[in-house]
């Protein structure tokens, strides 16, 4: 919804021009000797679309090494969640144990067993 506010007016602007720019223009290229009649609004639009896409490409070249930098952080935070994940089993399992040894050290000699609810 917010982008058709924010769209809209630039959209009206842009018919409002075309609309009232359509008398004939002759454009050249200088160093190619080539020259077209068209009207002043596509001429304009034309150049501005052409800029707008120059500017949007440089901006997306020029972020390419922080993209790049995110990606390997996101491989070393993936790496070191791994990590963490098995030295947290491996914890779980070595304290299992050691609670196991305990519970069956503390009833070795009354000669009744102990009983572990897991849940």
């Amino acid at each position: 919804m917010w982008r058709w506010l924010l769209f809209l007016p630039l959209l009206i602007v842009i018919v409002l021009f075309a609309v009232s720019n359509m008398q004939p223009v002759q454009v050249g290229l200088w160093p190619f000797d080539l020259t077209w009649q068209t009207p002043l609004a596509l001429a304009v639009l034309l150049i501005a679309a052409l800029a707008f896409l120059l500017g949007a490409f440089i901006a997306w070249a020029a972020g390419g090494p922080s993209r790049r930098r995110a990606r390997a952080r996101i491989r070393a935070g993936e790496a070191a969640q791994a990590e963490l994940n098995g030295l947290r089993a491996k914890e779980a399992k070595r304290v299992e144990a050691e609670t196991i040894a305990r519970d069956q050290a503390m009833y070795s000699g009354t000669g009744s067993t102990a009983v572990r609810v897991i849940g």
